[in-house]
């Protein structure tokens, strides 16, 4: 059955994030962790670029989703404390690697399945990343264990998304939304709530990973994670040749550059990053919502990072990669490699101490 399961889950993720371009979305943006952060960040204020501001409904819905199934399921067992400042840089790293290829794992995927060969580019610099990081893993990385924390630190996240739904319907004029760009695109809020929603159960029972995809290929000789992205590929390529929305090739791509170097290299960084904090940005997402406040952390990192990229020039365009993005990938390079030799082999040699 779990071997039927995750490919449906494939399948299903390719429906609904068709569904939601169709509906209104960027196009190959159904669903995109970081750049929905980005946009979300910038309709509270958090940075000051006019075309990438909305509250995306779908972050909200995923959050909400994985915490009541995880009610439901009697799973809500709130977690922390395993190096939160560590997993916060981590986040902050990995949001600038997505943000100078444009796009989460998961949007990496939908714009393969849209034809776009720059995102097959970025699949092979995710695939390394996620190489290096599984180096550091067999030579015993590892970040402090976490332990249970009180019900309150559970529920602050599912919460304060919770409040921003409602500032979102209530109160709309204190927030910040595009008039043009991406940020102006968007699906019918109650459609985009309910992807999320659905998406965040999904997430929850199924534990889909992008990291998994290639780590457990490797380390353990699984595939049925495997079977999910392959699905979602198959499937969303089929459902954009019945709407008319594939277009194979390297040009003319929504929202996406050229760059094959800066693709490769910025889905790098995402790779390895993930690998060090233990899952892709849908699954810390979904981790949030089911209580573990490590993976809020990492999503607070995430946000600091899509306004720090923004408010510097670290995030690429349509028409390529900035300066300050070479400059910024190579500074956060050097950081995440200090923390991957750190808690592999320098806390080993304090511990035999």
């Amino acid at each position: 059955m779990k071997k039927l399961s995750l490919p449906l889950v494939g399948v299903l993720t390719a429906a609904i994030s068709i569904t939601l371009v169709l509906c209104g979305n960027p196009g190959n943006m159904g669903f995109c962790v970081a750049c929905f952060l980005r946009d979300t960040a910038g309709a509270v204020g958090l940075h000051r670029a006019a075309s990438v501001q909305y509250v995306r409904p779908e972050i909200i819905g995923i959050i909400l989703g994985a915490f009541i199934l995880s009610l439901a399921k009697k799973e809500f067992r709130p977690r922390g404390g395993s190096a939160p400042i560590t997993r916060f840089v981590l986040g902050f790293a990995l949001m600038i690697g997505a943000l100078i290829f444009l796009g989460c794992p998961l949007r990496m995927a939908l714009r393969i399945a849209g034809g776009d060969l720059n995102a097959v580019v970025g699949l092979f610099g995710f695939a390394a990343g996620i190489f290096a990081g599984v180096f550091f893993l067999t030579k015993g990385y590892s970040l402090k264990r976490s332990y249970e924390v009180s019900k309150t630190d559970g529920l602050l996240t599912p919460l304060s998304v919770l409040i921003l739904l409602g500032i979102l319907v209530l109160f709309p004029s204190i927030l910040v939304f595009s008039t043009e760009g991406p940020g102006s695109m968007h699906a019918p809020l109650v459609v985009a709530l309910i992807a999320g929603l659905i998406m965040g159960a999904v997430g929850f029972i199924s534990r889909l990973c992008f990291v998994a995809v290639i780590r457990d290929s490797v380390l353990l000789k699984s595939f049925s994670m495997m079977s999910a992205f392959v699905a979602l590929i198959i499937a969303g390529i089929i459902g954009n040749l019945i709407f008319g929305s594939f277009n194979l090739g390297f040009e003319g791509q929504p929202v996406a550059h050229t760059d094959g170097l800066w693709n490769f290299l910025g889905m790098t960084l995402v790779g390895f990053c993930s690998i060090l904090l233990g899952g892709c940005p849908f699954k810390q997402l979904v981790l949030a919502g089911s209580g573990n406040s490590d993976s809020a952390v990492t999503v607070l990192g995430m946000i600091a990072g899509s306004a720090f990229a923004h408010n510097f020039g670290l995030a690429s365009s349509p028409a390529g990669v900035t300066e300050n993005g070479m400059i910024g990938f190579v500074i956060m390079s050097c950081v995440v490699l200090f923390i991957a030799i750190f808690n592999t082999f320098m806390r080993k040699k304090e511990s035999e101490n």
